[in-house]
């Protein structure tokens, strides 16, 4: 088992998300933003700059959270755009020797269920194709799209993708934002989870509020515990939402503080693995 974090939640400037993940003695590191975009549309100069930047720290990229069929691309979005941007991810990841890519399933735009439901497995059976082909797996979020309205749209999404390409990262703070059961959802889709975000929110008046990790509804000393007890060795990547919420713009005006929960947050993961620990 490895720490990780999307790591732009201590910072936009790549350095800043280095120095975070040196504190915490970590080794891996998720890349979402650096600067002002998703690594997925930096220029090449910054890719280069870094990728080489990454590579002096001693660190490893363990997977890109892209934009790929994610909140910001309802299901009525032009295809090609997630087509060009995996087409710009799949070198990318293998210049940095990343397995991982996130990736959802396209939120609804007023289709009927079924009419969403199969063109989303149309397109993601044609990105995991790519993906196969590139020797890279897309790694589908429970968040917003059809496959994240349910355990079972999960399983019935990957069953219908059919793809060794395409698995699961496991969210564990999304279901409480959707009114779902984490310790439910985690049990159900146990077997394909490939990949762990460490999130936690507690509900208030019907209002997320996100907390550090165990102080929330998201189950996450019991997911963690169950993940150890039974030999998980992937990634647990830290996604704070406390300091900066990518989606929705919230973000604080210190950059200190963004360093610091961001942090603080690795900090109370690792306690939690300790604790749980068999």
């Amino acid at each position: 088992m490895f720490f990780a974090g999307i790591a732009d939640e201590a910072g936009r400037p790549i350095a800043r998300q280095i120095a975070a993940h040196q504190e915490l003695g970590w080794t891996e590191i998720e890349l979402r933003m650096v600067g002002s975009a998703n690594l997925t549309d930096v220029d090449d100069a910054t890719f280069e700059a870094t990728l080489e930047a990454v590579g002096a720290a001693g660190l490893h990229v363990c997977c890109f959270a892209s934009q790929l069929a994610n909140w910001s691309r309802p299901i009525t979005t032009d295809f090609a755009v997630d087509v060009a941007e995996l087409t710009r991810a799949i070198p990318r990841m293998q210049r940095m020797g990343t397995t991982y890519i996130r990736c959802m399933s396209y939120p609804n735009a007023d289709w009927a269920g079924d009419a969403w439901r199969d063109e989303a497995v149309r397109r993601l059976r044609e990105l995991s194709r790519m993906a196969e082909d590139g020797g890279v797996i897309l790694a589908h979020e429970n968040c917003n799209g059809w496959g994240g309205e349910s355990p079972a749209n999960t399983l019935e999404l990957l069953e219908r993708v059919d793809s060794p390409a395409f698995r699961l990262v496991f969210d564990t703070g999304n279901p409480v934002s959707y009114g779902q059961n984490s310790w439910e959802y985690y049990q159900a889709v146990y077997d394909s989870i490939v990949y762990v975000h460490i999130k936690d929110i507690r509900k208030v008046n019907g209002e997320d509020h996100y907390v550090y990790c165990g102080e929330g509804d998201g189950c996450v000393r019991e997911i963690v515990g169950d993940l150890l007890a039974n030999g998980y060795d992937g990634g647990l990547s830290i996604e704070p939402h406390l300091a900066a919420i990518i989606h929705t713009g919230e973000r604080t005006t210190s950059e200190e503080k963004l360093y610091s929960t961001y942090t603080e947050y690795g900090r109370r993961l690792m306690q939690i693995v300790e604790e749980v620990r068999p």
